[in-house]
């Protein structure tokens, strides 16, 4: 058996799958023929497909039935009265299963599933579609032989099932059956005819109907035609497994009626009319005879009773709500309706399906022989309560339970503030509240009459969004009156978002979110569900970086990194300068042991379909240690400062030389306060003995700036002026220079390009 042809009952398929497409549109039907037993179920089921927007529009299908090729127009076979109460429609996810009961011969026909969406032309059948027969079950008897159940749908490993003279038995031998006797069979419970095996006439109860519907309140007649020889008693009783009631006698009496005309044939007539019907009076019924020698069995089904009443069934369409006058007891063929709006007849309107608008605000009803539906209508009132009552303790638990007057039934859903959507139910539970709960909270109460439960977000244009590009959402819904609308992205409201269509001039990356929209008129408000609005756009400059960050010593390992923000996710390949083929693709760029021919520019690139961008970095090596761009700037200062100092030496020297020549002190210098280097001497008088100023030697510094400088002297370096014999007694001292004042800073001679200062030394 097919998954998708699932039956109750005796169903043979006998062809495969077929799909019927065009671009973007498609229905899958699981076979193509299917044969089937009468009075079994059979289901059909389709899958189907559609293109995501058409010409601009966002695709949501509006409505999904199922009709047979017969007739002239696609009638949906929920309003065909010939499958009143028979036929119903199992639709979910892009799939629908169409089920049939109690078949009959006449629903032999071509049967095919049609869809219709919101958009201009966006309707699709597929076709051809599921051929469906519908056969019977007999018993075959060829006489001084075995007798045979046949039926031209029989599929593999059916069971049998045999009944002689109304009871179950194992016995199809003909031999073993006499000229008073009848046989019937089954194939996986369904039954054919009785037979009378050696011919008419023989013991044999006949239901004239094996099903019938019957209207609340009303009227029906059960009658059976039986043949039996000397019969003692006979009765009707209400099927049972465990015990056969008489229906005069038992809690039926003055409910029920038996009539039985006088008959002087073999065969003769009785009818159980049960009158003041309810729906509990459906139920199966069979007829009882017994014989001096012999009592009718009971294993054979009899005639089976449904009793219902008129409905209003609301099917929604692309104009809004159809109401069709339907009831499983409707005659076949045309029938004469009558239809009530707010209580009072409509003149005119004699079809079982309503032609004229239907307004949420009204009530309708119809009526069929003077049996009248409930009247439909859609939410009039929504109640919420709160349970338990009064002051709600955090941690306690609560109930919301929304309430609402509608037929059909309405479906609720609550929501939190204005946007965030909770739950579809009747009831919102808070098993332990929390202050995090706190809020407004509402519910909403919808049913068939308002019309699909929410709005859809169209996108214009159907293309990948792109940043810089033009873009339209459009809220698409019917309302009546019309509606006001309000947009959220991410569940905030927009700024200038009150008409249908949301309008981005130029989209940008900053727009990339969730869309939805609200439809609110004076009857109802209706949130539609989220779009993604997913917005492409080139990669951003990449940021490089290095691992580790500090110098790096030749021979270890070195990790370049580059990231990029973009959509669609950026593709990443590295170059080095002056070389063609991509050293590295990927993020992360790992160099395991370094080298010095691993020096150079480097740069990587990120690149989706909207284009690329690249950023470089340059790598040096100094001594062996790895640095990058930042350490080599730091480089140039290191050797900027050593290049200084071998100047100042060079004018150093120079100062000596020039001093060497003059041959005694300029006496015009400015003096310097050498304080300081007393400071650093342990004690030494202010002023020295005639005597030891003679030991007095003196040391030149030459300066440069009249700022703060620390000179280093070394010990053995030669002065600027000294006689031969102090040549053996001259020491050199660090000299630290405070900053002089301005009154005292030493200044040189325009003539000379340094000056000297003297600094008194302590003889050893």
């Amino acid at each position: 058996m097919s998954p998708a042809a699932a039956v109750s009952g005796l169903v043979f398929i006998v062809s495969v799958s077929v799909v019927q497409s065009q671009v973007g549109w498609r229905v899958t039907y699981t076979s193509t023929e299917i044969c089937a037993v009468e009075g079994s179920t059979v289901e059909i089921d389709c899958t189907y497909t559609y293109p995501h927007r058409m010409n601009g529009c966002h695709t949501t299908v509006e409505k999904a039935f199922w009709f047979r090729t017969q007739y002239w127009e696609a009638l949906d076979l929920r309003a065909d009265s010939k499958y009143a109460g028979r036929v119903n429609y199992h639709c979910g996810d892009k799939a629908c299963t169409l089920r049939i009961t109690d078949l009959r011969e006449s629903d032999s026909a071509e049967y095919k599933f049609r869809f219709i969406t919101n958009c201009p032309d966006g309707k699709y059948t597929g076709s051809p579609g599921v051929t469906l027969s519908v056969t019977g079950v007999k018993v075959d008897i060829s006489r001084w032989s075995e007798m045979k159940c046949v039926s031209s749908c029989i599929p593999p490993n059916s069971h049998y099932t045999w009944y002689k003279n109304g009871k179950e038995t194992n016995d199809n031998h003909y031999s073993d059956y006499t000229t008073k006797d009848s046989v019937s069979c089954a194939i996986n419970g369904y039954h054919s005819p009785l037979v009378c095996v050696r011919g008419d006439p023989c013991n044999k109860v006949t239901y004239t109907k094996r099903s019938i519907c019957a209207f609340k309140g009303s009227s029906v007649d059960i009658t059976c035609m039986y043949k039996g020889y000397s019969i003692q008693s006979k009765f009707w009783f209400r099927s049972n497994p465990y015990s056969q009631w008489d229906l005069k006698t038992n809690q039926y009496g003055g409910h029920v009626e038996v009539f039985e005309p006088e008959s002087w044939t073999y065969q003769r007539r009785s009818t159980l009319r049960i009158r003041d019907l309810t729906e509990r009076d459906s139920a199966e019924y069979k007829f009882m005879f017994t014989t001096t020698n012999f009592k009718w069995g009971s294993s054979l089904p009899g005639t089976t009773l449904t009793v219902t009443d008129v409905q209003v069934q609301v099917i929604w369409s692309p104009t809004g709500p159809k109401l069709i006058c339907h009831s499983s007891c409707l005659p076949p063929g045309h029938s004469s309706f009558v239809w009530y709006k707010n209580n009072n007849m409509i003149n005119g309107e004699t079809s079982s399906s309503y032609s004229k608008q239907v307004d949420r605000t009204d009530t309708y009803s119809c009526a069929f022989m003077d049996h009248h539906s409930a009247a439909v209508y859609a939410p009039m009132v929504t109640l919420v309560r709160t349970s338990p009552s009064g002051d709600i303790m955090n941690g306690s638990s609560v109930t919301l339970t929304c309430r609402s007057d509608a037929n059909p039934a309405a479906k609720h859903t609550w929501y939190k503030g204005n946007q965030t959507l909770l739950c579809k139910e009747t009831q919102l539970v808070f098993s332990s509240i929390q202050a995090s709960d706190t809020g407004n909270y509402r519910c909403t109460a919808e049913n068939e009459l308002d019309g699909p439960e929410t709005p859809s977000v169209s996108v214009s244009p159907f293309a990948d969004i792109v940043e810089g590009n033009s873009v339209t959402l459009t809220c698409s819904g019917d309302a009546n009156p019309p509606a006001n609308y309000t947009w959220y992205k991410n569940e905030q409201p927009l700024p200038l978002g009150s008409s249908r269509d949301y309008h981005f001039t130029s989209i940008s990356s900053e727009d990339r979110g969730n869309y939805s929209c609200e439809s609110q008129n004076k009857y109802r408000r209706s949130t539609s569900t989220y779009v993604f609005l997913d917005v492409q756009y080139v990669p951003r400059l990449p940021s490089v970086s290095v691992s580790p960050s500090a110098e790096i010593v030749e021979g270890q390992s070195l990790t370049l990194t580059c990231s990029s923000n973009a959509n669609p996710a950026a593709n990443y390949t590295w170059y080095k300068e002056d070389e063609d083929s991509p050293k590295a693709s990927g993020q992360k760029f790992t160099i395991t042991e370094t080298r010095a021919e691993h020096s150079g520019s480097y740069y990587c690139e990120a690149q989706n379909s909207r284009g690329r961008q690249n950023s470089s970095l340059h790598l040096i090596t100094v001594k062996g240690v790895w640095k990058s761009t930042a350490t080599g700037i730091t480089s140039v200062f290191l050797l900027a400062a050593i290049v200084l100092t071998v100047l100042l030496l060079i004018r150093r020297k120079q100062c000596f030389k020039q001093q060497h020549q003059s041959g005694e002190r300029d006496t015009n210098r400015a003096e310097l306060n050498i304080s300081a280097v007393h400071h650093a001497q342990s004690a030494a008088p202010e002023k020295q003995p005639t005597e030891q100023q003679d030991e007095l030697l003196y040391s030149t510094i030459c300066l440069y700036q009249a700022d703060p400088v620390y000179s280093n002297i070394p010990k053995r370096a030669p002065p600027c002026r000294q006689t031969e014999e102090e040549d053996d007694v001259t020491e050199y001292s660090a000299v630290k220079f405070d900053r002089p004042s301005a009154a005292s800073r030493t200044r040189c001679d325009e003539n000379e390009d340094s000056c000297a200062v003297y600094s008194t030394v302590n003889k050893k």
